[in-house]
């Protein structure tokens, strides 16, 4: 599958990540899309597949409950001079990132550094890699969720103490290869600027820029 504009590569992501999430399935709206994550600190995102300065002031002056997250794939700078008193953007810029996926060649065991062990399991349509080291604690991990032809890349994160490792590669090509394997050919994901470097050296590239807003709590209640 090839996504010709933005909005539809949005759509494609945001399935997958509520799944990836465990996470209700979105609602659909004139300028977007609702997630139900139901969590402290995380009550739900709207993610908006284009954003501008009146949308997003509607929807960020309306919002008053603390945990509410606003996903908008413009740059942050915009979206920081579009969102209401209130609210804030934690972490720096993001990106959508995508890649085409490709079966590894059969036969072929992915390499794991000497000292580590990797292990893989699937459960309600996500697809989990985790990487342990020697004594036990986890070094690495990741997840994907796949619906239809794309495949979302979640959570991708290795403990600071492995790093530069090669851990963050072998969770990359283990997710995408499951995935090509369950009959998966474009593969999303939402990166942070620290991870973007990681993705482009395994094939992916940015096809938007995304922001995260986050509504914090009321200053008299802190």
């Amino acid at each position: 599958m090839h996504f010709t504009d933005t909005t539809e590569a949005v759509r494609a992501w945001v399935h997958g990540w509520a799944l990836s999430r465990g996470a209700a399935e979105p609602d659909s709206s004139p300028w977007g899309f609702t997630v139900n994550i139901g969590l402290p600190g995380h009550v739900m995102s709207h993610v908006l597949p284009t954003a501008d300065a009146a949308t997003v002031r509607e929807i960020t002056g309306g919002a008053t409950r603390p945990g509410v997250w606003l996903k908008a794939f413009v740059r942050a700078e915009s979206l920081g001079s579009w969102i209401a008193p209130g609210w804030s953007l934690p972490g720096g810029p993001g990106y959508l990132m995508s890649a085409r996926l490709r079966p590894a060649r059969a036969g072929t065991p992915t390499a794991v550094p000497d000292g580590y062990r990797l292990s893989t399991w699937t459960r309600d349509g996500v697809t989990h890699a985790r990487v342990c080291a020697a004594d036990g604690t986890r070094a690495a991990r990741g997840q994907t969720a796949v619906i239809g032809a794309t495949a979302v890349v979640d959570r991708v994160e290795t403990h600071p103490a492995h790093r530069r490792r090669g851990l963050g590669r072998l969770i990359m090509h283990t997710l995408t290869d499951s995935a090509a394997e369950r009959g998966a050919t474009t593969g999303l994901l939402a990166s942070t600027a620290e991870g973007r470097s990681l993705y482009e050296t395994t094939g992916w590239a940015v096809a938007a820029p995304l922001a995260n807003a986050l509504r914090g709590p009321d200053p008299a209640t802190r």
